[in-house]
């Protein structure tokens, strides 16, 4: 199995950080954000990764090179020309480097220690979200879960961790160029085509200054 790191985005809210440097190459405890994923990407196992970029784009290929010295081949996926295209547009963009089978795909911006499973089968499925309990920042939650199924409505909410498993099949009519990502999920869950799970250990959005400040502090 592929994996992809979404790694184009802004990082408005990261500002003035950001502005010198791409969110996913931020450092928690004196190490990059991204070469944390790209670790562990390669202790479970995974060998071909796609990065996408675009702010500051040209920096990340400079830092991480061709990935060999972390255990994986890295594929530069380059949206530095159009601009960051968001999730889905990004994942779009990257679907030929990706291929026709299952994929992994983490925010570049999350710190946890979730395993990543390079054998996961979604079977007839075309998701398979990795959710969390609620941050401070995120009490509502997403989505809901029921019988490993994710919802759009229900009485307890958790949170979207950033992390997924996902069907080429699921973006198979996005048109190339801007797109997000939840609405395409929330219409496939409409469908009952999208699984879940709860994670509860160690996991982190390095959203804003402060929180990276907090993890930091920890």
């Amino acid at each position: 199995m592929k994996a992809m790191i979404l790694s184009a985005g802004r990082g408005e809210r990261m500002r003035p950080l950001t502005d010198t440097t791409p969110k996913p190459l931020l450092e928690v405890c004196g190490k990059p954000l991204i070469v944390w994923h790209l670790e562990r990407l390669a202790k479970c196992r995974f060998k071909e990764v796609i990065i996408n970029i675009a702010h500051l784009g040209y920096k990340i290929p400079e830092a991480l090179g061709d990935g060999s010295k972390y255990g994986v081949n890295i594929t530069y996926s380059d949206e530095q020309n159009e601009g960051a295209l968001e999730s889905a547009g990004g994942i779009v963009k990257a679907l030929p480097f990706l291929g026709d089978d299952t994929f992994l795909v983490v925010n570049g911006d999350v710190f946890c220690d979730y395993d990543f499973n390079p054998d996961f089968d979604l079977k007839e499925k075309l998701a398979h979200l990795i959710l969390v309990p609620n941050p401070e920042h995120n009490l509502k939650g997403d989505f809901g879960l029921k019988d490993n199924l994710v919802l759009n409505e229900a009485d307890i909410k958790y949170t979207f961790s950033g992390i997924g498993y996902y069907s080429p099949r699921l973006f198979e009519n996005v048109k190339y160029g801007k797109s997000a990502l939840a609405p395409l999920l929330r219409e496939a869950m409409k469908k009952e085509q999208v699984s879940g799970e709860l994670f509860k250990n160690m996991w982190h959005d390095i959203g804003t200054p402060q929180r990276l400040k907090d993890i930091n502090n920890d």
